[in-house]
């Protein structure tokens, strides 16, 4: 009897461990609380590696060595997984290679209102030679001070903004500030007027006036609290679809890792059309979110993408303001034109 009950601990062990390493084979990666849980692959990791280093001490009581042995497989398997993961999708990269004719560098921080100076994106987006900038929660009050402030540093930038209601709340502002050199941009009625656009939070889509730049989506999900898990998974679909065409960049808080996006793409991609460009640069696992965790711990929900007109060329994920800012980390793109 306790040999069969050990076998079911076992086994249910073993299904947990698959679950959390690759949840999207079992259609789980956006299901509550899953979907908190597996957003923080590098601690999971680590806990799996905990557990192995627990079961292999526990094979040491000669009455549970077998049950013991069969759970550090377990362990050890699930926390290689998740390790090969981390790795595949990138520790770490701080190098942006030397702008070519056409690359778009775009930086995209959620700024948590005014916890973040707009002397301080200024002063970040300028040493980036950033030409788009998406900040979520952010209001157009401050973003038109973060673009005067760049333009006193010799880097004229145009601001664009969604807001949700009229009390001027930072968390339902987004701005998006787009250089001159990419043309000039509007930002489509359905995004302002809500008719079409994220649930709870807005998103910006500003298209170019003369039809020739990128589209340029300033994206923000909802966060996936318990109350909010539809309306979640209705951002991430309103947001695959805006890149449907062949020239989008999108950047912003997704309030998801890449895990959370699977069945999202089409042709390809990770959201719509669209590819993660941290996973190609090799930031992939970095997390940007929140600063008070170590960048491999934390969750990697901030993400810059593009069509396939656009090569991710490096990526950076900046952590010297960790403290004193946002609990959001910058991150930092280069797209070189594909042709």
């Amino acid at each position: 009897m306790l040999r069969l009950l050990g076998i079911l601990v076992t086994v249910l062990c073993a299904i947990t461990a698959a679950i959390l390493t690759w949840p999207q084979f079992f259609h789980l990666e956006r299901t509550y609380p899953l979907a908190q849980i597996i957003a923080f692959r590098g601690i999971v990791t680590v806990g799996f590696a905990a557990l192995l280093v627990v079961m292999l001490l526990l094979t040491l009581i000669r009455p549970i060595r077998l049950f013991a042995a069969s759970l550090a497989v377990v362990m050890l398997l699930a926390g290689a997984a998740g390790a090969g993961v981390l790795i595949s999708r990138g520790t770490g990269s701080d190098a942006l290679p030397a702008k070519k004719d056409g690359s778009v560098r775009v930086m995209t921080w959620n700024t948590a209102g005014e916890a973040t100076s707009p002397t301080a994106v200024a002063r970040t987006a300028v040493a980036m030679d950033a030409d788009i900038v998406t900040l979520p929660e952010t209001t157009i009050a401050t973003g038109e001070k973060v673009a005067v402030a760049m333009r006193d540093l010799g880097h004229r930038m145009w601001a664009y903004h969604t807001q949700y209601g009229e009390h001027g709340w930072d968390a339902s502002s987004t701005t998006v500030l787009i250089s001159p050199r990419l043309g000039t941009y509007s930002v489509i009625e359905s995004s302002t007027d809500r008719s079409s656009n994220t649930s709870t939070v807005p998103s910006v889509v500003a298209m170019p006036v003369d039809g020739k730049g990128p589209i340029v989506v300033a994206a923000h999900a909802v966060a996936p609290r318990a109350h909010y898990m539809q309306a979640w998974r209705h951002d991430l679909q309103w947001i695959a679809d805006q890149c449907a065409t062949d020239n989008v960049i999108m950047a912003g808080d997704f309030n998801a890792t890449v895990d959370h996006m699977a069945g999202l793409g089409t042709d390809g991609g990770t959201l719509g059309r669209c590819h993660d460009a941290e996973d190609a640069t090799g930031n992939g696992a970095v997390g940007t979110w929140p600063t008070s965790l170590p960048p491999l711990a934390g969750a990697p929900i901030d993400h810059v993408m593009a069509t396939d007109a656009w090569t991710p060329a490096g990526s950076v994920v900046l952590t010297s303001m960790d403290s004193g800012q946002s609990d959001h980390r910058p991150l930092v793109v280069q797209l070189d034109p594909a042709h």
